[in-house]
C-alpha cells in the first residue's frame, strides 16, 4: 500500500530544521520519500491523507518502562522507592495473573498509543503475555522477562527468560526484539549475574537493567561490596555486552567514565525519579560525554503518566533549573531524546526515530491549528515547550494505523478499560 501525507509541516528530529509544507509517501512498512512542496508525479497512492494544520513528528521511544503496572497507577503514592516497593507494589504483583497481565500491558499501550508513541521496551513477567498484545496491537517493542535473584524461583526466571527469547525474538513482523533483564544490583547478586552473562552471550541478545536509581542503593553497595553499583556490574562482566542502564541518577564521575567507555547506554526517566523523590540523574553530563541516550517514562504506578510528551519537556526544562543554565538541554536535543535517541538506546533500527527515506513508517501526526501553536515563530520550540499529547491525532507503526482521527484502530479501548477496572477491585 501506498500512502500519501500531503501539505504537512514535519521535523525529522535529525536536525532542528522545520519544513513548513512538504509531503511524505509511506510504502508498505518504510518511508519512500519525504520533501518540500508537492509529491508531483509520485503517484498513484492508494490513500492520501491531508496535512494542513498538522505537524509530522517521528513517533516517540520510550526507552524505560514496565507496561502492566499500568494497573498500580495510583496504588501507592508519595513514598520513596524502597518502601513502596517492598511494602505495596511487590505484595500487588503477586496478586496479578498471567491474563491480568496481558490486559495491563494493552492498557499502558492504549495510553502509549495516543500519546505518540510507538515504540517502548519492558521488563516484566509473563512477557509472553505483553509480546500477544503487542503483535494484536500493533506497535514495536523490546520485551524482557524480569530476573530476580533473590526470588525463591530465581533459576526458572532464566529458564523462562531464554525461552521467551527464543520463542519471541523477531515476532510481529520484526516489530518485537527481545533482550534479557536483570532488575538490579541489589535483587541481582554477581553469583545470580554470574548466570546471566554465559545465556546473554548464547542468545546474542542485549540486556536492561536499573542501575543507581537511589542514594540509598549507592550507599548499600558500598557497604557490601565496597564499590557503586556501577563499578559491581563492571567489575562483574556486565559491560562487556550491550547494555541499557535505566535511571543512573546517583553516578559518580568515575561511574559516568565507566559508562562512556564502555559505551552503555541510558534510559533518562525524570518524571518518575522526581515522584519517587530519587533525585535527578547528570542527563547533561552523558551528553557532554557521548553517552546514548533516552528517554523513559517508568512504569505508571511510578510515574502515574506514559506520556513521553510531558517528559521531553521535563528534561528540557529541569536540567536548565538544576544547572541555571537555558542552554544546558536544548528543545532539538529533548525531541531527540525521546526519538532516535530512544531507537539508539535499545539498539534498534539506526533509522527508527527518524523521517527519512527506507526509516520505518513509525510516525505521529499533531494538530497545530490550536492556540499553544501560535504565532508560528518555531514550531520546535512549540512541540518541545508548548505542546500536549492530547494533540496527537494519528499514529502509525511500520505504515499500519493504530490511531487515526483519535480513534484506535487496533485495541478495544472499552473493554480494556473495563478489564483494568475490575483488576483493580481484586487489588483493593
Amino acid at each position: 500500500m501506498r500512502l500519501l501525507i500531503k501539505d504537512i509541516a514535519y521535523i525529522d528530529a535529525l536536525s532542528d530544521a522545520v519544513t513548513e509544507s512538504g509531503h511524505m509517501i509511506v510504502n508498505g512498512s518504510l518511508i519512500e520519500a519525504i520533501g518540500s512542496g508537492d509529491a508531483l508525479g509520485y503517484g498513484p497512492f492508494d490513500e492520501i491523507i491531508e496535512g494542513t494544520d498538522r505537524l509530522l513528528l517521528p513517533g516517540f521511544v520510550n526507552a524505560h518502562g514496565h507496561a502492566a503496572m499500568s494497573l498500580l497507577r495510583g496504588y501507592a503514592d508519595d513514598m520513596p522507592l524502597k518502601q513502596w516497593l517492598n511494602d505495596l507494589i511487590w505484595p500487588a504483583e503477586a496478586q496479578l495473573s498471567a491474563a491480568d497481565i496481558g490486559i495491563g500491558a494493552q492498557l499502558a499501550m492504549l495510553e502509549m498509543i495516543e500519546t505518540g508513541t510507538t515504540t517502548f521496551t519492558d521488563m516484566y513477567m509473563h512477557m509472553d503475555q505483553v509480546a500477544a498484545a503487542v503483535i494484536a496491537g500493533g506497535m514495536r517493542a523490546v520485551l524482557g522477562r524480569g530476573l530476580v535473584g533473590l526470588a525463591p524461583n530465581a533459576a526458572e526466571m532464566l529458564t523462562q527468560a531464554e525461552a521467551f527469547v527464543s520463542e519471541f525474538e523477531g515476532a510481529g513482523d520484526g516489530r518485537i526484539r527481545t533482550n534479557l533483564a536483570p532488575h538490579a544490583p541489589y535483587t541481582c547478586p554477581p553469583e545470580y549475574l554470574k548466570q546471566i552473562l554465559p545465556l546473554a552471550e548464547r542468545l546474542g541478545v542485549p540486556l536492561q537493567i536499573h542501575i543507581a536509581e537511589t542514594a540509598q542503593e549507592v550507599a548499600d553497595s558500598r557497604a557490601q561490596y565496597g564499590l557503586t553499583p556501577t563499578e559491581l556490574l563492571h567489575r562483574e562482566g556486565l559491560f562487556a555486552f550491550p547494555v541499557v542502564g535505566a535511571h543512573c541518577v546517583h553516578v559518580t564521575e568515575q561511574d559516568i567514565e565507566l559508562l562512556a567507555e564502555n559505551r552503555i547506554h541510558v534510559a533518562h526517566n525524570p518524571g518518575s525519579n522526581l515522584k519517587l523523590g530519587s533525585g535527578v540523574a547528570p542527563l547533561v553530563k552523558f551528553l557532554e560525554r557521548g553517552i546514548v541516550v533516552g528517554l523513559g517514562t517508568d512504569g505508571a504506578a511510578s510515574n502515574n503518566k506514559l506520556d513521553l510528551y510531558e517528559e521531553m519537556r521535563l528534561s528540557a526544562l529541569l536540567h536548565k533549573g538544576v544547572l541555571q543554565s537555558a542552554t544546558a538541554v536544548t528543545a532539538i536535543q529533548a525531541l531527540r531524546l525521546a526519538t532516535r535517541g530512544g531507537a539508539e538506546t535499545l539498539f534498534l533500527d539506526p533509522k527508527l526515530g527518524s523521517l527519512q527515506a527506507g526509516a520505518p513508517a513509525d510516525f505521529q501526526l499533531v494538530d497545530i491549528s490550536g492556540p499553544r501553536y501560535y504565532p508560528r515563530h518555531s514550531l520546535l520550540a512549540h512541540i518541545v515547550y508548548s505542546s500536549h499529547a492530547g494533540d496527537v491525532t494519528d499514529v502509525f507503526v511500520a505504515g499500519r494505523p493504530l490511531l487515526r482521527k483519535r480513534q484506535f484502530m487496533t485495541l478495544d479501548k472499552e473493554k480494556i478499560l473495563a478489564q483494568a477496572q475490575s483488576i483493580a477491585k481484586k487489588l483493593r
